[in-house]
């Protein structure tokens, strides 16, 4: 797999386009930190870490609905950043998502954050993806 990333980002909207409540997702260090942001910021229900002997695991996320309409709270993923292209951004050039209603996951020197928490630590790094 030449992008871990993209590749989270796809389970995730292949599940929701899906109607799955629950996605499995391979596990690494980076997908942690950002299904930690996505829980953070109440894009996902809930999620758990499992550990299968001696790989680095799996994932399990459960997907967040609206209970009457059935829509997922994600309207969105996009990556930015590929490994055939990386994206940066300064502090001053950091991406708004929808105008602040959603979402840039950075990967900063200080670790993975939002836009918002990039701007307020005054960090800039590469932009993964968006989320909306």
């Amino acid at each position: 797999m030449t992008d871990p990333i993209a590749d989270f980002l796809t389970r995730i909207r292949n599940a929701i386009k899906a109607g799955h409540k629950v996605v499995e997702i391979p596990a690494s260090n980076t997908k942690k930190e950002m299904t930690r942001i996505l829980h953070e910021k109440g894009y996902i229900l809930s999620y758990k870490f499992v550990a299968d002997g001696a790989l680095s695991g799996s994932i399990k996320i459960a997907l967040k609905y609206h209970p009457e309409s059935k829509r997922s709270a994600i309207k969105g993923l996009k990556r930015i950043s590929t490994p055939g292209l990386r994206r940066y951004a300064g502090v001053r050039t950091m991406p708004a998502v929808l105008n602040g209603l959603g979402i840039a996951i950075i990967s900063t020197s200080k670790g993975l954050m939002t836009d918002k928490e990039a701007r307020l630590q005054n960090v800039g790094g590469e932009v993964l993806c968006y989320v909306y």
